[in-house]
């Protein structure tokens, strides 16, 4: 997790300014792991929601000793407009979030949660404005079921390997993470979809054939990016 203060971050800026669709088409273009399927908001959030994440593992208990409650160490110890990544290998059988943990996060400033996984209390994250995406809700308790296995660590959500310290933004579309390393170069190319995109979709409105204006040699390159 890098020091500098989250406000003097202009990176993120220029991340929640734009969609996971082109961050999405950024990575693909750059060979990047990053983009996920099958995690949506699970209530209507606001917005967009950008930050540096703090992965919490999620998982059975291994031992019949105490266990953490999931993510309270992690809440305690986040930045405000981190978000929490929570990875319990898509398990959609019980809850590893819920409302007094959706209190803490928001009264800490915390910009979000990604589950990979499933979560109840969902009212309290609408009243909060709390913006939680995940993959189901469910009244199910994680207690007796999962624990806390480890956080700070590199975990595994929707099958991409993601650590503490890198990027994710979150809307509508879904959920796509930027390795920290990555992040200057994957929104470079993102604002040049985005903007090539914006040309394409004024061609379509000045009547040229949508055929012409979809052809592969519209969109940006890699080869662009770097000259």
């Amino acid at each position: 997790m890098t020091d500098v203060p989250y406000a003097a971050e202009p990176l993120l800026g220029r991340l929640r300014a734009l969609d996971t669709c082109a961050v999405s088409d950024a990575l693909d273009t750059l060979g990047l792991a990053g983009a996920t399927t099958g995690l949506t908001p699970l209530w209507a959030v606001p917005g967009p929601v950008a930050g540096r994440v703090r992965t919490v593992l999620a998982g059975p208990p291994e031992s019949g000793g105490p266990t953490e409650h999931i993510a309270t160490a992690a809440i305690e110890a986040a930045e405000p407009g981190d978000v929490l990544v929570i990875a319990n290998n898509g398990r959609v059988d019980v809850s590893c979030w819920g409302g007094i943990l959706t209190l803490a996060a928001a009264h800490r400033g915390i910009g979000a949660v990604v589950v990979d996984g499933a979560m109840r209390d969902i009212a309290e994250c609408d009243e909060q404005d709390f913006p939680v995406f995940g993959r189901a809700v469910v009244p199910v308790s994680a207690r007796g079921r999962i624990v806390q296995l480890a956080m700070g660590e590199p975990v595994q959500v929707a099958g991409v390997i993601v650590e503490q310290g890198d990027y994710v933004l979150a809307d509508r579309n879904g959920v796509v993470f930027v390795p920290a390393g990555d992040l200057e170069r994957v929104l470079g190319l993102a604002e040049r979809v985005v903007a090539r995109e914006a040309g394409m979709a004024e061609a379509v409105r000045a009547g040229q054939p949508v055929t012409e204006v979809m052809h592969d040699s519209r969109f940006p390159t890699v080869e662009e990016t770097t000259s």
